[in-house]
């Protein structure tokens, strides 16, 4: 029996649209982006290029070829600008927003800023979806809304306290899609992201993930850090299956799934010694050369000590079935990466 996901793809080649994508620049948007033109889709990216580069685009027209390139449009603009809202949604028949100021550290340094971006940009990307005639809008919340939610396995019913603007904004969005859909049927659907990884995350800068930075490291022969013991646990979910999950929220006839955010992870938790050993044994393979042991730090101040997502509730209402275990997004992510 073939999955949701191949029925949904197989109903996508037959019937391709117009697809917005916010942020399609980024690292999630891009792979958004390749999917759906190796679908057939047509894809209008907006993107400011404030945490994105053009070269992922690049990257995806080299993989999709010139012909699905063809259908790809590229629109440089602001969410925060009502007007480039509007424009954006001009023909489009789905949306799927991901532009956000995605960084806990940025948004504490710049809460106005993360505001006007993650809160003001997407309620105006919401109200210009809906005066454009559209109903369904995807948009990517985060695992940040939980704050400090004692639950290490997260469940969407249970909330703690937000403990970064980031957070707060990320909430606020959760807030007024639950509003427009009671207001006006408006069908919002939020994904709450937990730790998502793969090819052209950037490894650069003091916001970047831990799996590119220590790809990264050990691609140099420097040495790679952990803060405390290694036993923190995170939910590291491959950026293909959060595609997956995007795609199918923004097609679920599920009424159940309109005004609400799901979790979108693996549904296990990885601690990060076994990160580092898994990532170890791959760049020895595949880069011929010998990695350091990991040198441990003192724990920083405020890490949660385990994260793990609930998917029961996603995988129920949308479907949604993850594809690849984490040994194998890494194996992937490594072999981008030291190409």
């Amino acid at each position: 029996m073939t999955s949701p996901y191949s029925q949904l793809q197989d109903r996508l080649k037959l019937q391709p649209c117009q697809w917005l994508v916010t942020g399609g620049a980024g690292f999630i948007g891009s792979h958004v982006v390749e999917k759906l033109l190796g679908l057939g889709q047509r894809v209008r990216v907006l993107d400011s290029h404030f945490s994105s580069t053009p070269q992922n685009l690049e990257a995806v027209r080299g993989l999709v070829g010139p012909e699905s390139a063809a259908r790809l449009e590229v629109m440089i603009g602001d969410i925060r600008q009502p007007e480039t809202c509007a424009s954006a949604m001009v023909g489009v028949d789905q949306v799927i927003h991901l532009a956000a100021l995605g960084s806990v550290p940025l948004s504490l340094d710049e809460p106005m800023l993360c505001h006007d971006i993650n809160a003001t940009g997407t309620l105006n990307l919401m109200l210009a979806a809906r005066a454009a005639g559209l109903k369904r809008f995807v948009y990517a919340s985060s695992s940040a809304v939980y704050g400090d939610d004692p639950l290490p396995t997260k469940r969407e019913d249970s909330l703690g306290r937000t403990l970064s603007p980031y957070a707060a904004s990320k909430s606020v969005n959760e807030v007024y899609a639950a509003t427009l859909h009671a207001a006006y049927g408006f069908e919002p659907v939020g994904l709450r992201f937990f730790n998502v990884f793969g090819p052209r995350q950037d490894p650069k800068g003091a916001y970047a993930a831990v799996i590119p930075c220590w790809i990264a490291a050990m691609k140099r022969g420097e040495s790679v850090y952990i803060n405390g013991d290694g036993g923190n646990t995170r939910d590291f979910c491959f950026v293909k299956d959060v595609v997956q999950a995007l795609l199918l929220a923004s097609r679920t006839e599920n009424a159940e799934s309109f005004g609400k955010a799901f979790n979108v992870g693996l549904g296990r938790a990885t601690n990060l010694k076994e990160l580092f050993e898994t990532l170890r044994a791959l760049v020895q393979e595949q880069a011929g050369r010998q990695v350091a042991d990991v040198i441990h730090r003192d724990f920083r101040a405020g890490d949660i000590r385990h994260s793990c997502a609930d998917t029961s509730r996603v995988e129920a209402v949308l479907g949604f079935k993850p594809e690849h275990t984490v040994a194998s997004g890494l194996k992937e992510t490594v072999s981008a990466m030291l190409g």
